[in-house]
């Protein structure tokens, strides 16, 4: 399971979410840091596929970086949408129809499915469950997969939709489709805070 992004890399995504493309240097003189430690971070960007780079020249010599973001580290970066997901959600929840609000949230989880599928990788139900789990860490949720290879578990020991999930179980139910979505088989929510649970598990079978 890969590592939580540093705050200090989130500051410097940041950085260029508002700056535009910047260079090594311009990059240590905004964050008052040695370019020594704005190239380890940039690397580890780089290696997460959240910046992307591109090389100029002028005149001879070295050719000079520039740095941006790709639109995998735009979604890690901005602005907090979190009043606008709990007023959407608000209004799902006041639909009468139990049947429509299913399939609203079935369409909900497909279209947050297909946003990360392309970073899914693995043949076997584990390699899948543990790729599912470096994408949740990237958004500093913790987790941890164990269980059998066929039957893996996916633990969450954080809620990553605290707000919404405090008003009801729906938004579990939700997260439950798309987990089986993105690894193509059928996903059990089989431990959920909300009933009692420590921490929220979801098992392949």
């Amino acid at each position: 399971m890969s590592t939580q992004t540093p705050t200090s890399d989130a500051g410097l995504l940041d950085l260029l979410r508002i700056t535009g493309p910047l260079s090594v240097s311009e990059l240590s003189d905004a964050m008052e840091v040695t370019a020594t430690a704005v190239r380890q971070r940039l690397v580890r960007l780089l290696g997460q596929n959240a910046i992307q780079r591109e090389a100029t020249r002028h005149g001879r010599g070295r050719p000079r970086h520039r740095y941006w973001l790709t639109e995998k580290g735009l979604r890690l970066t901005g602005s907090n949408f979190t009043d606008l997901a709990v007023t959407l959600w608000q209004e799902i929840r006041q639909t009468n129809d139990p049947e429509l609000r299913r399939e609203t949230l079935r369409r909900i989880a497909r279209a947050l499915a297909s946003g990360y599928a392309d970073q899914i990788q693995g043949d076997t139900p584990a390699e899948r469950m543990e790729s599912l789990a470096r994408l949740l860490a990237q958004r500093q949720i913790p987790v941890s997969v164990e269980g059998h290879p066929d039957n893996p578990v996916l633990t969450e020991h954080a809620c990553p939709y605290p707000k919404l999930a405090e008003q009801d179980q729906g938004i579990c139910n939700m997260e439950q489709m798309m987990f089986s979505e993105l690894l193509g088989q059928n996903i059990e929510l089989t431990q959920c805070r909300l009933q009692g649970g420590s921490e929220c598990r979801f098992q392949a079978t």
